[in-house]
């Protein structure tokens, strides 16, 4: 039976979001070795435990328009650039971000906790922010409700001796930003 491009579609974000959690936030697999310590993956145990074959991971690298992964020079291994729960070390460069950097969120949650207490990274290892206003929207409108773009004075933030780090796909990661460093326009 061959699958209509919507149904190919819904195929590849339902195994791109399963993808993410396995290479993101598998704790056992962490545990057990099966992720490295770097967040690398093997491409033989997504498929034999998983079922992941190559081309569809492939495809999945390919189109992902956050461009969240990353292949291993040899094509065997895979990991996620940002956003684990479990504590890999994705070799990021330590890096001066532009001198303003955005965050996408939803309006009640603005005006709600993170104005109070900053923008936290939660569950993940690190706070994600982006160089421009449309980067902050795309990722914004993935949640639901108004969205809200936080405008974030980095430059005084690295001043002050907050470390940034830039991934592989242009995403600068902070461990927190303190609610005095939003910019009110």
């Amino acid at each position: 039976m061959k699958l209509t491009e919507e149904n190919r579609k819904k195929m590849l974000m339902q195994r791109g979001k399963e993808l993410a959690f396995l290479l993101r936030h598998d704790a056992e697999a962490f545990r057990m070795g099966v992720i490295d310590e770097h967040g690398w993956r093997s491409l033989a145990d997504l498929r034999m435990e998983h079922h992941f074959l190559p081309a569809i991971v492939k495809e999945i690298v390919e189109t992902d328009d956050k461009q969240r992964y990353e292949m291993s020079k040899d094509g065997k291994r895979i990991r996620a650039r940002q956003g684990h729960s479990i504590p890999v070390d994705v070799e990021l460069k330590e890096a001066t971000p532009p001198d303003v950097l955005y965050h996408g969120t939803k309006e009640h949650l603005f005006f709600g906790p993170i104005m109070k207490d900053g923008l936290k990274p939660m569950k993940r290892l690190y706070v994600h922010l982006s160089k421009d206003v449309e980067t902050a929207t795309k990722v914004g409108n993935r949640r639901k409700g108004n969205l809200y773009i936080i405008k974030i004075d980095a430059k005084q933030m690295t001043e002050d001796g907050c470390k940034f780090w830039l991934s592989n796909n242009g995403v600068w990661l902070t461990e927190k930003v303190e609610p005095k460093y939003f910019i009110y326009e």
